[in-house]
């Protein structure tokens, strides 16, 4: 064989195999988390459910990523038989229009039944709760405490059986779960969240 060809064929396989190897890494980091407050946030607009617990999730509707997160919200949803009230709240920067939200991602998870959408301007209630990464998740019980904060998908943009999404449902069947945190895999929502915020109890 010739030794052009052999090289030019050594530096694709180098190229291919870097690649796959920086998506590989890539979809198994994880994005900031920030650590949820312990009770409901004072500062919030969102309003909890006193009979049930309430899930929120914060999602930036741009973030491809995302798409995995709703499809297992739906997943979860259609497994807890009505023992949670869920919202889903989109960024919003405050100069973009009510459309700049509506994206595949919003449509999808307004389809879910038992899911409330809204929009979440310049990130207020992200940063209420302290949330950093889009697809994160914040589980508070009746009394508002919380249980469970952390993603439902086990790496960006997959779909299957992960340690949130079962930990969310055994709080919710059982009032306990191995995990009361996991990573989440997504986009940033903003920069900054600020360090400490009021909170109450419901």
């Amino acid at each position: 064989m010739n030794p052009r060809w052999v090289f030019f064929t050594l530096c694709w396989l180098a190229v291919v195999v870097g690649g796959s190897t920086m998506l590989l890494f890539h979809s198994q980091t994880p994005g900031e988390t920030g650590r949820a407050p312990e009770y409901w946030p004072l500062a919030s607009r969102i309003e909890p459910t006193p009979e049930r617990p309430t899930l929120v999730m914060f999602a930036h509707p741009k973030c491809p990523c995302t798409r995995a997160s709703i499809e297992e919200l739906s997943t979860l949803m259609a497994r807890s038989q009505g023992l949670v009230d869920a919202r889903v709240v989109f960024f919003k920067p405050e100069d973009a229009d009510e459309n700049w939200a509506i994206t595949d991602s919003w449509k999808r998870a307004s389809a879910i039944p038992g899911v409330i959408v809204q929009t979440d301007s310049e990130g207020l209630e992200a940063s209420n709760f302290r949330a950093t990464t889009s697809g994160q998740v914040v589980l508070y019980d009746a009394e508002g405490r919380l249980l469970f904060s952390g993603g439902i998908t086990e790496a960006r943009g997959h779909e299957g059986d992960n340690d949130g999404r079962s930990a969310v449902l055994d709080f919710l069947r059982h009032g306990k779960s191995v995990f009361t945190a996991t990573p989440v895999f997504g986009c940033p929502i903003q920069e900054k969240t600020p360090d400490k915020i009021a909170v109450k109890q419901l």
